[in-house]
């Protein structure tokens, strides 16, 4: 089994930064994608920022030129930088990594972080 465990979330005024970390421990193999999602209320969860074990890294369109998703592959860690933020970036925010084993893809979940921006 993997654990997630993420860190860093809090009440930030608009325009203000939080980092998230989320380090991994336990049965790892190799961790391929880690990724940072968000559910605020009312809605779907949706996917944030993702990087890939190489350090290639995407976000959604709503974070561009704001958020920042590094990894540091021998801490099992990831971070998510997050600049200039505004009200609609409230929700918790979830750590998600996959791994695949003797054929097989295995996905762990964080149990998630509160970010709530006032305006």
């Amino acid at each position: 089994q993997v654990h997630l465990v993420e860190s860093g979330g809090g009440l930030v005024q608009a325009g203000g930064s939080l980092r998230l970390s989320c380090a991994a421990s336990g049965s790892i193999f190799s961790l391929n994608v880690m990724d940072w999602y968000r559910q605020a209320p009312g809605k779907q969860r949706e996917l944030v920022a993702h990087i890939t074990s190489t350090g290639t890294a995407n976000y959604a369109d709503s974070v561009k030129g704001r958020f920042s998703i590094s990894r540091d592959n021998a801490k099992k860690t990831v971070y998510l930088q997050m600049n200039s933020l505004k009200p609609e970036d409230t929700a918790v925010y979830y750590c998600h990594a996959d791994q695949i084993y003797a054929f097989a893809k295995y996905d762990y979940w964080g149990q998630g972080t509160q970010v709530t921006v006032s305006s």
